[in-house]
C-alpha cells in the first residue's frame, strides 16, 4: 500500500519452535518471572489478515473520541466490542456500568485509588489485599507515595477502624484462587482486579457484578504490547474521577491502540460465534490444560514441590465441568520456612518471582505459564532434573 493510501498495520509473527522442533540454546536462563503472554503467538499467527486495520494520515488528530461516553477519549468501536465480549463470554455485567479506558489495568488501578480516596482527611486511606497479594500493589504505592492513600499490607491482619480500600484479585495473582472480600468493615471500598477472569484460565461460574472492576487486553488476548485496559464502574462520579485522572496523567489513551484492541476483540467474539473459525478461548484453554497436566506430572515425579489444586466446577461459557488452569503456577518447595525456592530454581537457570514479593514466604514462587513452547519445554526439563540439596553442599 502506498503512503498516500494510508498506513496498513498488520499483526503477524514469525514461526516459533514447537515441542517437536525445539532448537533453543538450553544454556540460556529461562525467564518466567513475569506474565509475558507470548504463548498466544501460535493462535494469532494463524489468523492472517483478519486483524488488519488501516490508518490514514488524517485519522486520530483530535484529542477527543467520536463517541458520547463519559470517558471522553474512549473510542466508540472499542466500547462496543468490550460490551460485546463480556456478553459473549458472560464474564461481567456491563449494562449498568460506565466504561473507562486506560493504559492497561496498572494505570486504571491508580485511577481507581484516586477516585475512591477521600480528598480531605488527616491521613492517607489504608489500602490492603489478602496475602498472597499481587506484587505490584505495594510496589506501585510505595513508588508513587501519594498523600491520598498508603499501602497497609495483608487484609487478613488489618484491624484499623475507619475507611479503607481493599483490592480483590480474582482469580488471584499469584495462586489462581477465586477471592472474596476479607476485611469485615462497613467503611470499605472495593476494587476487583479481574485481569484473569477469562475462560482459558478460570471457570466462569457467574458474570462479575461489582462497583469497580478492572480488566486488561494483555491477559485476555495476549496483546500485552498494545497496553489497553478498561474499568467497569457503577458510580458515575467515581467513573468521572477516574477519567479525570487519565486526563491529567496522559490526556487520554492512544486512539491507534484502542482501535487495534477493538479489532482484536471483534475477531475473538467472532471466533466464539462463527463455527467456521477456531474458537479463541477453546484453543487457549486447550493449551493451558496441556501445560498444567505436564507440569503436574513433573511435580509429582520430582516430589520436591507442591502445586495449588482447584475444584471441578460448571463453566457457563463452555457449558461443561472444568477446573481452573491459571496463568501462573504457585509452586511451593517442601522444605522448611527458611528454604529459598527462587534461589534454588535460579541455580538451575529458571528465573521466577519469590513468594516474599507477594507477602508470602520464600518457599513459594510464582511461575508464568504463558511463555513460548520452547521456553516452557526447557523449564519442565530443568524442573524435573532438580534434586534436593544435601547439607554441606
Amino acid at each position: 500500500m502506498s503512503g498516500i493510501d494510508g498506513c496498513l498495520v498488520k499483526y503477524s509473527s514469525a514461526p516459533r519452535a514447537t515441542p517437536k522442533n525445539d532448537t533453543k540454546d538450553t544454556s540460556a536462563i529461562i525467564v518466567l518471572d513475569h506474565g509475558d503472554p507470548t504463548m498466544y503467538e501460535s493462535y494469532w499467527s494463524k489468523i492472517g489478515n483478519k486483524c488488519d486495520i488501516t490508518f490514514n494520515g488524517d485519522n486520530s488528530l483530535s484529542y477527543f473520541a467520536n463517541g458520547k461516553s463519559l470517558c471522553w477519549f474512549l473510542e466508540s468501536k472499542l466500547e462496543e466490542q468490550i460490551k460485546r465480549l463480556h456478553n459473549v463470554v458472560g464474564s461481567a455485567i456491563v449494562d449498568d456500568h460506565y466504561i473507562v479506558v486506560g493504559t492497561v489495568s496498572s494505570q486504571l488501578m491508580q485511577a481507581a485509588l484516586y477516585a475512591l480516596s477521600p480528598t480531605y482527611q488527616l491521613e492517607p486511606i489504608s489500602v490492603v489485599s489478602a496475602t498472597p497479594f499481587y506484587s505490584a500493589y505495594p510496589e506501585v504505592m510505595d513508588f508513587v507515595r501519594s498523600g491520598l492513600h498508603k499501602w497497609a499490607g495483608d487484609a487478613r491482619t488489618f484491624k484499623k477502624n475507619g475507611s479503607y480500600i481493599e483490592f480483590i484479585t480474582s482469580p488471584n495473582n499469584p495462586d489462581g484462587v477465586i477471592r472474596e472480600p476479607v476485611v469485615n468493615g462497613d467503611q470499605g471500598k472495593l476494587i476487583y482486579d479481574l485481569a484473569y477472569y477469562w475462560p482459558q484460565y478460570i471457570v466462569i461460574t457467574s458474570p462479575a457484578n461489582h462497583d469497580v472492576m478492572l480488566f486488561t487486553i494483555s491477559k485476555c488476548t495476549g496483546h500485552a504490547g498494545s497496553r489497553i485496559g478498561w474499568a467497569l464502574v457503577k458510580d458515575k462520579e467515581v467513573a468521572r474521577k477516574m477519567t479525570k485522572f487519565m486526563e491529567i496523567s496522559t490526556i487520554g489513551v492512544s486512539k491507534e491502540a484502542q482501535l487495534r484492541a477493538a479489532k482484536i476483540l471483534e475477531v475473538i467474539c467472532n471466533s466464539c460465534l462463527d463455527p467456521k473459525m477456531e474458537n479463541f478461548f477453546e484453543y487457549s484453554q486447550s493449551l493451558m490444560i496441556n501445560r498444567w497436566n505436564r507440569l503436574r506430572q513433573v511435580v509429582m515425579a520430582n516430589d520436591l514441590f507442591v502445586l495449588q489444586k482447584y475444584p471441578l466446577q460448571y463453566c457457563l461459557f463452555r457449558k461443561d465441568f472444568y477446573e481452573s488452569h491459571p496463568a501462573f503456577a504457585w509452586l511451593i518447595y517442601k522444605g522448611g520456612e527458611e528454604e529459598d525456592c527462587e534461589k534454588l530454581l535460579k541455580e538451575h537457570k529458571i528465573h521466577t518471582r519469590s513468594g516474599s514479593r507477594f507477602g508470602s514466604d520464600s518457599r513459594n514462587v510464582r511461575i508464568s505459564m504463558l511463555s513460548r513452547d520452547e521456553d516452557f519445554n526447557i523449564f519442565l526439563k530443568r524442573l524435573m532434573a532438580i534434586q534436593r540439596p544435601t547439607n554441606g553442599n
